[in-house]
């Protein structure tokens, strides 16, 4: 992939993603560890945010390797006309 085409993050944007996931992740905790309801609802409740989480990430990964993927298939059919127009020029020569 050529350089041009990363996208470099900041050490402060990537540690205040984390910082954010983490107390995102906190409070939600905390929450479910404090609301007056039986152990089962909080044991459901935590499951939930978990496949929750669990399913965001996945997600979030799908979407960035079709992003790719696509990034790639257009670079070979950029490569593929620029060779087929190449021929062309070739061949009025």
């Amino acid at each position: 992939m050529e350089q041009s085409n990363l996208i470099k993050h900041s050490n402060a944007w990537v540690t205040f993603t984390y910082a954010a996931f983490a107390g995102a992740a906190g409070m939600v905790g905390l929450g479910i560890l404090f609301i007056p309801v039986d152990i089962w609802i909080k044991a459901y409740l935590a499951m939930g945010t978990v496949m929750l989480i669990q399913t965001c990430v996945t997600l979030t990964k799908t979407l960035r390797d079709q992003q790719e993927a696509g990034r790639l298939h257009n670079r070979i059919e950029d490569a593929k006309t620029e060779q087929l127009l190449m021929r062309i020029d070739r061949a009025k020569d």
